[in-house]
Order: C-alpha cells, then structure tokens, then sequence
C-alpha cells in the first residue's frame, strides 16, 4: 500500500479520533513512555519559566506527559489533524498549555514562533513526507543549547524486533482498528515504521540536520526495540554545527537509509500498528529568553472550567474547538511565559542543588524510580542497528537513572 502522506493523513487521523484513547489505553505502558521521554529532555525545576513545544500532539497524549512532568512550563502543543486537536483540546488543562491547529512544516504561518527552550516530538517524524526539514524547522525555533526529544517507533534493524512489531500489529491493532472502519490508517502506521530509518540511520539524521550530543536511548516492556526516545541540542551561538551537512543543512543520510531489506518489510495480513500521537533548552536548565515580549493577543486553554479557544493555521479562532463562556486571553507568543501563568509547583520540581552540574554550571534533574535502568541505553552500530550496551557519554547529559 501506499504510504498516507500530508492532507490524506490528517484526514485519516480526523476520522480516527473518536477511538484513538481507545486503542492507546491497550498499549501497555504508553504514557509511562511517553513520561520517561520527556524526562530524558534533563530539565531541572519543573520546566519553571521555560517554554516547551510539543510538535504532533494528537489527542493530548504527549501534552499530559509535558504538563506532569514540566508542570512550570509553558507549553505550545500543536498538530495537523483538527479532529485529534478537538479532542485534546476538550479535556481539562491547567491554564499554561495552548493547543494550535498547524501542520509541523507551518509552524511560523500559525503564528507559532521561537524560541523554544525544548521541542518534543512524539511518533511524528516517520509520519512527515520530508523528515528533515521538519527537523530543520524544529532546529530553528529552539534557543541555543535547546534540547529535541523525539520518542518514535524506529526499530533497531534486529529481525526479533521487526517480527515482534509485525505481530503485535497483525495479531491486536489491525483487527480492532478495521472494526472500527480505521484499517487504512493503522495499515499506513504499520507500514511507516517498517519504511522508517532504524533507530542508529534516525540518529544519523538528527546530527545532520544540526544537533549535537545526539544518543539513542531505549523504552522498557514489549516496545525494546521498537521504540526509542533519540535526544539532542541545538548548538550554542558561534559552535560548530556538529554533524550538520553542508548546503543550508541539508540531511547527508542518503535516501532510503535504515529501511531493512524489502524482503524484511513483509506486511501482517492487513497490516496496522500500535497507535501513536500520530501527530521533539537550555541544556538542564532555566530559559536564556525569560520574558521575551511576544505577539499580543495568543489564544490560551484557560483554567478547568473556562472555555478553549484555539487558533487554526491563519492564527485566528477557528472553527476547530468553539468558544464557550468564560474565556481568556493572555499576552505574549504562543506557548511564551507571562507574568501570572505559572504552573503550580508539583512534587516534581527539583532545585539546582539537587543536580549534576553540566555546560558550565547548568544543572540537570537527578533521576527517580520512573527512569530506565543504568546501562539501559541504546548507541547506534555503524551498521544502523541499535545495540543494547553501556558506552561512552555521546549526548546532552541526562539523569544518571536515563543513560
């Protein structure tokens, strides 16, 4: 099958929506993942005065996961797919997250601008037609030294893993999902993680595009494998691009990098996939752009109990998401802190002292008991197979419990 690409697949995931947390709530272990992903962005003191974009959040998954784990900063969470942001935009947020309608290539024509201090992208890019500049655009919103998580189903190139993969989606999505009338879209995601780049060749691609301490770091459970959370920072003003290719930043992996063998790719009968959000800092520390005036007039989700008004790819209220009473609207560039829109201190807020100085003083979040094992983490071969072992230190300094 062909894979969906650009406005068949938003209206795949449009038509989708209604049941998306349905097939999510059976993926064992999909939000605690989701949560270990953004711990592995290593920033301390609950996000306090950063500004956080969540780029593909479908149905608000990924978002929860920033909110809970970040609850200080202030979050832009954005998609393709009005269906999936008319459902994330309908539950109950705390007043620092926004929700805008805009594909990941249109960021800057939604009115969605940087600096960002990080950008999580969770299962996006294999879903983009171009990957690359999608991480480009994502290099150009985020500060210098700001960090890119993407938690992503790239398979390790062991052919244990890809059966697994082929199984679990043969054997429980697809059959769920067809009864559903989804089974198009869930053969597409299928499909895009089999044709996708291995989690070393993915690796490879983000150093390319212009990030630095680029690693690869595995997820726990049935997903060992097959999904990975690969992390990385925008270089510093006046550093090196390491990694970055030449000719405007181009991409140096070449096409077709990290596929297996065609006669590895052998669909399930009917395909589909686990689903995904289908929808990526300052190195551990606080924001350099603190207060840095932004557009006047962002439309914000407000409080429990107020009304959610978002914007669509013109920055403008749309018809995705209505006003109901009791709205407000805060000052400032989507997603940019305020005065007064502080998230409210949680048990997840952890001072300067408690962590490991790294960068000249910046300090980064010890681990807790959610974060993977030492010596769980993932580097990539040359071969583009991602290897299970302990090795040197190769990207931004994350918690001891992540590494």
């Amino acid at each position: 099958m062909t894979l969906l690409r650009d406005a068949d697949l938003a209206e795949a995931f449009d038509h989708a929506s209604g049941s998306y947390d349905l097939l999510v709530a059976a993926n064992p272990g999909y939000h605690a993942h989701l949560r270990r992903s953004v711990r592995r962005l290593g920033l301390s003191h609950g996000g306090d005065g950063l500004r956080v974009l969540d780029l593909g959040c479908g149905t608000g998954a990924s978002t929860a996961a920033l909110a809970a784990v970040l609850p200080g900063a202030e979050i832009t969470a954005v998609d393709a797919s009005a269906g999936m942001l008319d459902r994330a935009a309908a539950k109950p947020w705390p007043g620092h997250v926004t929700f805008v309608h805009a594909p990941a290539e249109g960021l800057a024509e939604a009115g969605v601008r940087g600096p960002f201090d990080a950008v999580f992208a969770g299962y996006l890019l294999r879903n983009a037609a171009d990957p690359d500049a999608v991480l480009r655009a994502v290099r150009e919103v985020l500060a210098p030294h700001g960090r890119l998580a993407v938690h992503e189903y790239t398979l390790s190139g062991r052919a244990r893993h890809r059966a697994v993969w082929t199984a679990v989606c043969g054997g429980v999505v697809l059959p769920v999902a067809s009864a559903l009338g989804d089974g198009r879209l869930y053969r597409h995601l299928w499909r895009s993680v089999v044709e996708f780049d291995t989690a070393g060749h993915f690796a490879d691609r983000v150093r390319a595009a212009g990030f630095d301490r680029v690693r690869v770091l595995p997820l726990p459970g049935w997903q060992t494998g097959i999904t990975h959370t690969v992390v990385g920072r925008r270089p510093g003003t006046g550093q090196t691009d390491a990694g970055a290719a030449s000719g405007g930043g181009r991409s140096a992996v070449p096409a077709g990098a990290g596929k297996p063998p065609a006669a590895d790719r052998g669909a399930p009968e009917g395909g589909g996939t686990p689903p995904g959000d289908g929808s990526p800092a300052q190195a551990g520390g606080r924001a350099a752009t603190s207060g840095t005036p932004g557009d006047a007039g962002t439309d914000r989700v407000g409080p429990e109990g107020g009304r959610v008004v978002m914007r669509d790819a013109r920055g403008t209220p749309g018809a995705n998401g209505a006003a109901t009473s009791g709205a407000r609207e805060v000052p400032g560039a989507a997603g940019a802190a305020t005065s007064g829109t502080r998230g409210a201190p949680g048990t997840n807020r952890l001072g300067a002292a408690a962590g490991r100085a790294v960068d000249g003083g910046v300090r980064v979040a010890p681990a807790d008991k959610g974060y993977a094992r030492v010596g769980e983490r993932a580097l990539p071969d040359r071969g583009g197979a991602a290897r299970d072992r302990t090795g040197p230190e190769t990207g931004p300094a994350a918690p001891a419990g992540d590494r």
